[in-house]
């Protein structure tokens, strides 16, 4: 059987900021003599956060329909489980404090007790890999390890599975941390800093569960439900289902479904196709350096900053007694990769992981054998990667054949992005979601911090959609109505010397519009600290002040503060001019090292009909001065490209974040 490489371990080297493994804390919960089982789900242990003003659920597996007693803060509660064994029961809404003992028994004598167990608020942390980036990445790291030291500040990740179906725990080796210099370096730094300054004006005991992966994108972290109310999604959920049941059929008609969309492109052939034995003796492959390691650093000027699809390939030759027998391909690469030999589909799989494929007997025949291997990358360190012994065939008796002198050929970028198998770990659909969310059952939560978008910027005409459903899906599991942070994507790569389209502006776009039409939402703008030569800025501690703020306005209702400064009200087209209104401006509006804020764009309605604009500002107003006829302006756009120079702050100091604004049309002058 064709095998898929789980990614449960290892990050892809293109999202380098994986957390170092936790030390492996005991639980400490005590059983009773006869009874080993585990009354308790995992998420409840030594040094766990309950959720304060909330009637928390408990849950755990006893032997079928036995009488529990739960005891905590005081209180006693009686259960049953059902007849598979599962129990729950809801604890009496605390306020702040702690610690508190929790003791499970059955009335056959087993009994659990946790302790150290506070009562505060509890925020889960998910998106990718800006959400996992660790404290020990970030700026001031000395001094901001030494004055880890608060016990109040509670730390749990969730460990990366990615599952087919929904998983009902959390590994028993993820534990509730307490904030010390030990721990904190690995954990995630938007999550921590969040916290920790959130923390300054709510002095409640802080849990932080974090459930992220980096190069993630939104629909893992999303339940099958949800992605089918979104639509456009059922295929692949279908096959993901029979992948469940069948996994050979699945992936064949995987296999079926890949090759149908390369054959689609033109010129595309079944002779010619990369994975045909027949291909062989096509032209335009040339010979892949792999001593060099990924294909930027192979020293061909065309391939330094190439992110999208290589081919790879190479063959083995074997008698008939070889080929008879089952084998086993092994490969190191990055960061997806589609392979086959002799056009039979071997495996998928995400991150710069050892591949072992699984070929079935059958499959090899006597003479030339082809291996060919699709690489899709999308930052950096791509491709075919390792020393020459991570690239090998292992026959069933043992014989190993290295895999050398292979050759590549570079996939033309117009032809896009490769569909995605719905199971992947990262790009899949419900994945995440069954492996990392659904294990968190329904536990109390004070909001949700979300983010994530980067890995959906090559697509984002459907993130508005998915977003909104990604929402509604947590509040389904976790309560309505369930705050949600969302952090709109930083700047990142080269600043725009002209106008033009940005698939990052598109998803701040549809951020912002997700935060504003839910007053339980909430936006931290931060594309004036990001990195234009790094994926990942260091500076989280301003994005956890930010973050902290919208919590106060949102959530704890201190209406007097704006949240996130300056937002758009209108735009107003009065002759040769547009003046747009800003709202929640403290003090006035002001521009860094200028006296006229940049990055406004006049638009028509297509695409490619946006000019710059010269500003002036007044207040909380900026006038902008048509550079196009004004009867065809439509839009306004601010600081739409993927790294923006951002210059209008108000007073408070907040940017006023990326935007894209209908203009309307008044006569007479303003």
């Amino acid at each position: 059987m064709v095998s898929y490489a789980w990614p449960t371990v290892s990050r892809p080297r293109c999202f380098a900021c994986w957390l170092a493994a936790l030390a492996c804390l005991g639980t400490g919960a005590a059983h009773a003599a006869g009874d080993g089982a585990m009354l308790l789900n995992p998420l409840f242990q030594n040094r766990a956060v309950l959720q304060r003003g909330h009637a928390d659920l408990v849950w755990g597996q006893a032997k079928p329909d036995a009488a529990l007693t739960i005891t905590f803060a005081g209180h006693t509660i009686h259960g049953r489980a059902g007849t598979d064994g599962h129990w729950q029961a809801a604890l009496p809404a605390l306020p702040a404090g702690g610690p508190y003992t929790l003791t499970v028994s059955t009335a056959g004598g087993a009994t659990q007790t946790i302790r150290d167990v506070l009562v505060g608020d509890v925020w889960l942390c998910s998106g990718q890999s800006n959400m996992v980036l660790p404290v020990r990445r970030t700026l001031d790291l000395d001094s901001e390890i030494h004055d880890a030291s608060n016990d109040r500040l509670r730390m749990l990740t969730v460990n990366d599975i990615a599952s087919v179906t929904p998983q009902a725990d959390i590994p028993r080796t993820d534990h509730w941390l307490p904030t010390t210099p030990a721990n904190v370096p690995n954990f995630s730094a938007t999550c921590y800093y969040y916290a920790r300054e959130l923390q300054k004006t709510e002095p409640v005991p802080m849990g932080m569960v974090v459930a992220a992966w980096g190069g993630s994108r939104i629909e893992p972290w999303m339940s099958a439900a949800a992605l089918r109310k979104v639509g456009g999604y059922d295929q692949g959920l279908d096959l993901l289902a029979l992948y469940a049941k069948d996994r050979a059929h699945a992936e064949q008609q995987w296999d079926r479904q890949w090759k149908a969309w390369w054959l689609a492109h033109p010129g595309a052939t079944p002779a010619n196709a990369p994975w045909n034995v027949s291909s062989l003796g096509e032209s335009g492959w040339q010979r892949a350096p792999l001593e060099r390691g990924a294909w930027q650093h192979w020293g061909i000027p065309s391939l330094a900053n190439f992110t999208g699809m290589l081919w790879y390939r190479t063959t083995v030759t074997l008698s008939k007694a070889q080929a008879a027998q089952a084998a086993v391909l092994d490969l190191l690469a990055n960061e997806i990769d589609q392979t086959w030999v002799n056009g039979h589909w071997v495996g998928t799989a995400y991150g710069t992981v050892q591949r072992h494929y699984q070929v079935p007997a059958g499959v090899l025949h006597a003479g030339v054998n082809l291996i060919a291997v699709n690489a899709l990358g999308t930052y950096r360190g791509d491709g075919l990667q390792g020393p020459p012994a991570s690239r090998a065939l292992k026959l069933a008796d043992g014989t190993t054949f290295p895999l050398a002198d292979w050759q590549y050929q570079v996939v033309p970028p117009a032809w896009g992005a490769p569909p995605d198998s719905p199971w992947q770990s990262t790009s899949g659909l419900s994945t995440l979601y069954n492996g990392m969310i659904a294990p968190l059952g329904h536990y109390g939560f004070r909001g949700v911090v979300w983010y994530q978008g980067e890995s959906n910027t090559g697509d984002p005409g459907n993130y508005r959609a998915l977003l909104e459903g990604l929402r509604e899906d947590f509040r389904a599991r976790f309560g309505a109505p369930l705050p949600m942070l969302l952090v709109q994507l930083s700047s990142y790569g080269p600043s725009p010397t002209q106008p033009g389209e940005s698939g990052w502006a598109d998803v701040r776009e549809a951020q912002r519009l997700v935060a504003a039409e839910d007053p339980h939402s909430g936006l931290a703008v931060s594309v004036d600290i990001g990195e234009r030569y790094d994926i990942h800025p260091a500076n989280k501690q301003e994005l956890g002040r930010r973050l902290a703020r919208v919590a106060r306005h949102v959530i704890y209702g201190d209406k007097a503060l704006p949240p996130s400064g300056p937002i758009p009200l209108s735009a107003q087209r009065h002759g040769d001019t547009v003046t747009l209104d800003f709202g929640d401006v403290t003090g006035k509006l002001v521009a860094y090292s200028t006296d006229h804020p940049t990055g406004f764009e006049l638009c028509g309605a297509g695409a490619g009909s946006c000019h710059y604009a010269v500003a002036d500002m007044r207040g909380s107003e900026v006038t902008l001065h048509a550079p196009i006829a004004a009867d065809s302006i439509t839009r306004v756009r601010y600081c739409w490209a993927d790294s923006p120079i951002c210059t209008l702050y108000d007073q408070a100091g907040l940017p006023a974040g990326p935007f894209e604004l209908a203009v309307t049309s008044i006569h007479g002058h303003h």
